[in-house]
């Protein structure tokens, strides 16, 4: 589990294609590396990876075809930077809101707008998430935890950046055109869902 809070953006040292399958390095920063281990659990760019080698400051991980398919893993190159946050542990400060890393596919940036302190990003998606995407509501783009500002039930909503996520994120950075990667919010899905499912078993009735 992850809170959305990322720690920072680090360095792509490695990518290494195969048919179906991309392995990946990042050097990750002092703080990241202490008690991380094989196995593990990190977050790149809001996707959860697991550890699969450690070589000194490198941390590595291995893509299947599904996580490729769904993400923008698939684009990572050498020099690349990605938000990194390791998983929640028990005792850490939930300044976010929970997070799983699994990621539903990927949004584009309709817009990027900057003025003064405030940017913000108007996220284009496909119109069936809308449904799951309410104003003040949470989402997570790219493994940042963000309220929804406006919305779109065609299939867009505008989330607006705080200067310290630009600090620790690429979002601003974000041109249009761009992908990002999208995980819904659990408990409005599940919300969302159970009342839907109520409503058609009453209407069978």
């Amino acid at each position: 589990m992850y809170t959305g809070i990322t720690r920072g953006t680090f360095p792509v040292t490695r990518v290494e294609r195969a048919r179906d399958l991309l392995r990946f390095g990042v050097e990750l920063g002092d703080e990241l590396l202490v008690g991380i281990e094989r196995g593990a659990s990190v977050a790149i760019d809001g996707v959860c990876q697991t550890v699969a080698a450690i070589e000194g400051r490198e941390v590595q991980f291995d893509a299947i075809r599904e996580t490729l398919d769904r993400t923008t893993l698939g684009e990572l190159t050498v020099g690349a930077r990605v938000s990194v946050e390791r998983s929640y542990r028990i005792g850490d400060e939930l300044g976010g809101h929970e997070l799983a890393g699994h990621v539903i596919g990927t949004g584009t940036i309709a817009r990027a707008r900057h003025e003064g302190d405030l940017h913000s990003l108007r996220i284009a998606v496909p119109a069936e998430w809308m449904k799951y995407i309410l104003p003040k509501g949470f989402i997570a783009v790219d493994g940042s935890s963000l309220t929804v500002g406006e919305t779109d039930i065609g299939g867009a909503f505008d989330v607006h950046l705080v200067p310290e996520t630009l600090r620790l994120t690429n979002l601003g950075r974000k041109a249009q055109g761009a992908r990002v990667n999208i995980e819904l919010d659990a408990r409005t899905v599940a919300i969302v869902d159970t009342v839907e499912r109520v409503l058609a078993s009453r209407k069978e009735g």
